[in-house]
């Protein structure tokens, strides 16, 4: 048994609560009480504000290897597409398990517990499969094992456009493939459409019933860019979010990539599903793609979560909060979501939606999965009890992260992750 004793922790409500204790109990929770003012005797003690390790919904690992090198360029999210085929052209498994293992522990140092990655880098140069059909999906569960974050791999089914190596025969190879896939403590699998451009009614019918068949998570990029709604409609005469309906997809399993450009009914049917919306606004702004309705989906039923996409930058706080202020942007209003609803995205909603429903919270039987933020560095300096929820959602970065434990177990302590030197891991993949 391990005790905690935090000097503030966020237990879901408006406002973190002081002098909370935590009993870890293996990879759980086994007791919360709050108002302890003196720690106990052996208690490990977390000054700052601790909370629920972030859920990091959406990634593309690999694609941090673009960070800095198109941020500046001229163009449109199809222009940066180019650039992004360019770099999958050039990654085998051996460098994507370097660069996997290099990104998700910048994850880890910002506080990420969970990833998931939307994962469709799966063949050989011109489409030829490897020995293993699964080599990239196996260097993506090692990287996460060697980093020691939780891990949920959305392998994405890829069958039109894009690259070769994106690519499967058909759905059913897809679903042969994920198959072989294994899963372990830290490990889940879970499915993802590409995108109604890359799978056809049929094939994202397959995929969908695949996941439902076996409980799994199902995840899919949907109204990224007006253009694709428009081929969408002209190919299939609907939107992308009703093609999927029609294929059976929108359950409450169902996450949402981006929904970014989204009909009203569109809205209704995502909300009434009850499915996840993940929003990536560093992402979508990064690529000019628009600012989604996030106030609108969850007044018609959906839940919210966010994900670091495109790795242009690797920090949770800054994606939650983006979703209201790029909503004040939009809206002229102010307050559309409150600082706890930001967090549950970035926590509880992650997890709800990467099919680890156990985690997420401070909670008795829950996940010990958490993350200490100081709140003594330059941003956060003079943060009082009752402000630390809105002041580290609206100020605090992934830099003000200093301890972070995964099932019990720390990974990083005082600001370092206990086994790897991420900054020269970075430096040497991507030299």
């Amino acid at each position: 048994m391990t005790t905690l004793w935090c000097e503030l922790a966020w237990l879901g409500a408006d406002e973190a609560q002081a002098g909370v204790v935590l009993e870890v109990d293996g990879e759980r929770i086994a007791r919360v009480e709050a108002g302890v003012g003196v720690p106990p005797a052996g208690a490990h003690r977390l000054a700052g504000l601790t909370l629920p390790g972030l859920g990091n919904a959406h990634s593309h690992a690999f694609q941090r290897g673009l960070r800095g090198r198109t941020h500046g360029a001229t163009g449109s999210f199809w222009t940066w597409r180019e650039q992004m085929y360019a770099l999958a052209e050039g990654i085998d498994p051996d460098r994507y398990l370097a660069l996997a293992r290099a990104t998700f522990g910048e994850m880890a140092l910002a506080g990420i517990t969970l990833v998931g990655e939307f994962h469709y880098l799966h063949h050989g140069a011109g489409g030829r499969p490897f020995a293993d059909p699964n080599a990239f999906g196996a260097a993506v569960m090692q990287a996460a094992a060697e980093v020691g974050i939780r891990l949920t791999l959305l392998d994405a089914c890829y069958l039109e456009g894009g690259l070769d190596r994106f690519r499967d025969a058909s759905a059913e190879a897809w679903a042969a493939r994920v198959e072989a896939l294994a899963e372990g403590p830290q490990v889940r699998v879970g499915a993802a459409i590409h995108s109604v451009r890359a799978v056809d009614p049929a094939g994202a019918a397959v995929v969908a019933a695949w996941a439902a068949a076996r409980e799994r998570p199902l995840h899919a990029h949907v109204s990224e860019q007006p253009r694709e709604n428009e081929e969408c409609l002209a190919r299939h005469g609907a939107t992308p979010t009703a093609v999927l309906a029609r294929a059976g997809a929108l359950e409450a399993t169902f996450t949402a990539v981006h929904a970014t450009h989204l009909a009203d009914a569109d809205v209704a049917l995502l909300g009434g599903a009850g499915a996840t919306c993940c929003l990536c606004p560093t992402t979508e702004r990064d690529l000019a793609d628009g600012i989604g309705g996030a106030r609108a989906l969850v007044d018609a039923g959906a839940r919210l979560a966010v994900g670091s996409d495109s790795q242009a930058v690797i920090d949770l706080l800054e994606e939650a909060r983006a979703i209201e202020l790029d909503e004040r942007l939009a809206t002229g209003v102010r307050g559309n979501h409150s600082a706890a609803a930001l967090l549950r995205a970035a926590t509880a909603g992650g997890y709800a939606s990467l099919g680890w429903p156990e985690g997420g919270a401070l909670v008795e039987g829950g996940l010990a999965d958490l993350a200490t933020l100081s709140l003594d560095a330059v941003r956060l300096a003079g943060t009082e009890g009752e402000h630390a929820v809105s002041s580290v959602v609206f100020a605090g970065t992934a830099a003000d992260v200093r301890d972070v434990m995964v099932g019990g177990r720390w990974i990083v302590r005082d600001g370092r992750h206990v086994t790897l030197d991420v900054p020269s891991e970075l430096r040497r993949v991507l030299a």
